[in-house]
């Protein structure tokens, strides 16, 4: 499960996206500060440098979910937490929509990479790592920070950007399901090897074991994808928004009882525990509208 703005601060919002920080950032933050106090004569320029990791992952997710807004999607959120952050994109089903939305997040570190460098450069010709060893070390730091967050965003491993980025890929020639269902096992042994690496290195064990769990999600949705392309379709009926006929089959899972059951054959009610539902949603699309609107369509 993907991490939601429960136990964290809204920060801002800008261009219609809100902006949370998970409280669990500060603890981190003093960990780190702490931990790299010995490379500074103070701990301001700790602080630059955590504020700095800070301003790279922000602009990474907002590369994100501005993409998705540019290809029509849905973009409003972002949450930063100390794996990294979270932009919730929902760009349109379709895999040039999504690779754009993915690709865009280490874009804006790849963009990034010729404007730190010059700063490295003017930094190597005016000799401040004499005249000002602090801004000295500050810059080299954030080169590196940009560089690995790029390259370890771009592992083949989901959900990270290069796993997403591989699904969107192998989405063009093999389809929606069995792009997901490939980029997810590939995933998973990527997450072995990662664990491997992991010994030494808490924190990637971390990112290993929530990696893991997602990969195994992305299997699960795989199959159901899989099931819902093969299912038979209500005739006469259509999303308002993707104009495709809803699967016949219990796709629908009730929010009061829990168990699965076929929106569009019961007109909507639950035939376990009666529940009246208005609306419904788009297993192509994942668009909700009112129920009605299908049989209208």
């Amino acid at each position: 499960m993907l991490p939601t703005h429960k136990g964290s601060i809204h920060l801002f919002r800008f261009a219609g996206i809100d902006v949370f920080l998970h409280a669990s950032w500060f603890l981190v933050a003093i960990i780190l500060i702490s931990y790299r106090a010995h490379l500074y004569s103070s701990y301001v320029w700790c602080a630059f440098e955590y504020l700095a990791l800070f301003a790279i992952v922000l602009l990474h997710e907002f590369g994100h979910s501005l993409a998705c807004r540019g290809v029509g999607g849905r973009a409003d959120q972002i949450v930063l937490w100390p794996l990294g952050g979270v932009a919730y994109v929902d760009p349109p089903p379709r895999p040039g929509a999504v690779l754009w939305s993915l690709a865009a997040g280490p874009l804006v570190n790849a963009l990034l990479i010729p404007i730190l460098t010059l700063l490295l450069m003017a930094d190597g010709s005016l000799n401040l790592a004499l005249t000002m060893p602090n801004f000295h070390q500050f810059i080299r730091t954030l080169w590196w920070i940009n560089l690995v967050l790029l390259s370890f965003n771009l592992l083949p491993i989901y959900p990270l950007d290069g796993g997403q980025i591989l699904r969107a890929l192998l989405w063009f020639p093999l389809g929606r399901a069995r792009s997901l269902m490939i980029a997810s096992a590939i995933g998973l042994v990527s997450v072995v090897l990662l664990l491997l690496f992991a010994i030494k290195t808490p924190w990637l064990g971390l990112l290993g074991v929530f990696a893991l769990f997602q990969c195994w999600t992305g299997l699960q949705q795989a199959r159901l994808l899989a099931r819902v392309e093969a299912a038979p379709r209500h005739a006469g009926l259509a999303c308002p928004a993707c104009r495709h006929a809803p699967p016949a089959g219990d796709f629908w899972v009730c929010g009061q009882c829990r168990r699965p059951f076929d929106m569009f054959a019961t007109q909507g009610t639950c035939p376990h525990c009666g529940v009246i539902f208005e609306g419904a949603r788009c297993l192509d699309c994942g668009q909700v509208h009112p129920l009605h609107a299908f049989f209208q369509s």
